[in-house]
């Protein structure tokens, strides 16, 4: 008992950290003050038209879901095969190469951002969506081998072992047996690395160029001139599209069912 109150004394200050600040966005997205207030003034939608009504954001948005949504896809083309072979090969250097692949995780953003800037558009001066979809792709690699890589040391070699005797090929087995097993870790790395990718500032920030903003740095763009309810409004509509698309996944895909 003494154990489960002290965890609850833990656990919910930790929640009242992470859930009030939502709250107060969510809040502050209604009031009628022309600049963000807590406790609002009045109540009000026209920060939300506001967001549809401002160009950039809409324009912004859409670049960033495509970017995430395309360089997420390419990490798991990358990710997927990648996890295997780290998880099931022994082979010189598979320490190294594993702390390669995780770097971008353990070195802070900014230095990753300029990094890239300094490889991509400077020496190799690539387009700037080519660059941004690299760059996002690069950010992207490492969730999905990390969680893809965990879901593979979780499934019980032996299932592979058996279908080889059964006369499948290596390959065969691969699509046949590893990858139904380990669909929810797939749903989940893609989940992580969309989400990462969409809000990335660092990167986004480094790699944009003209006529290519994405969505977080035109957010910090925008708050920079303008502190109306409007940033609430958009924050808040980002937290439904997440929600809903989690739970788009869950229920098409059958995530819960196969966890």
């Amino acid at each position: 008992m003494r154990k489960q109150f002290g965890l609850k004394l833990f656990v919910i200050p930790v929640f009242l950290f992470l859930f009030i600040p939502l709250f107060i966005i969510i809040v502050t997205s209604f009031g009628e003050n022309p600049t963000i207030q807590f406790p609002i003034e009045g109540f009000t939608l026209d920060w939300y038209a506001n967001v549809f009504r401002t160009g950039g954001f809409l324009s912004s948005f859409w670049l960033s879901l495509r970017i995430s949504f395309l360089a997420t896809i390419f990490a798991l083309l990358i990710g997927v095969p990648a996890a295997y072979a780290l998880s099931r090969f022994n082979f010189p250097g598979r320490q190294g190469l594993k702390s390669f692949f995780l770097s971008p995780t353990i070195i802070p953003g900014v230095v990753v951002g300029f990094a890239l800037f300094q490889f991509i558009v400077i020496r190799m001066q690539i387009p700037i969506f080519i660059g941004l979809l690299l760059g996002h792709f690069l950010i992207s690699l490492p969730y999905i081998i990390r969680v893809v890589g965990s879901s593979l040391e979780q499934l019980d070699m032996s299932l592979e072992e058996a279908s080889w005797t059964l006369g499948c090929t290596r390959l065969e087995a691969f699509f046949k047996i590893v990858l139904p097993n380990i669909t929810s870790g797939i749903y989940a790395a893609f989940m992580l690395a969309f989400i990462n990718s969409f809000n990335n500032i660092p990167v986004s920030q480094f790699l944009t160029g003209p006529g290519f903003t994405a969505l977080p740095t035109n957010l910090m763009g925008y708050i920079e001139y303008n502190y109306d309810p409007t940033v609430s409004a958009l924050s808040v509509l980002l937290m439904l599209l997440t929600i809903i698309l989690m739970i788009i996944i869950e229920k098409t895909l059958g995530l819960a069912s196969i966890s």
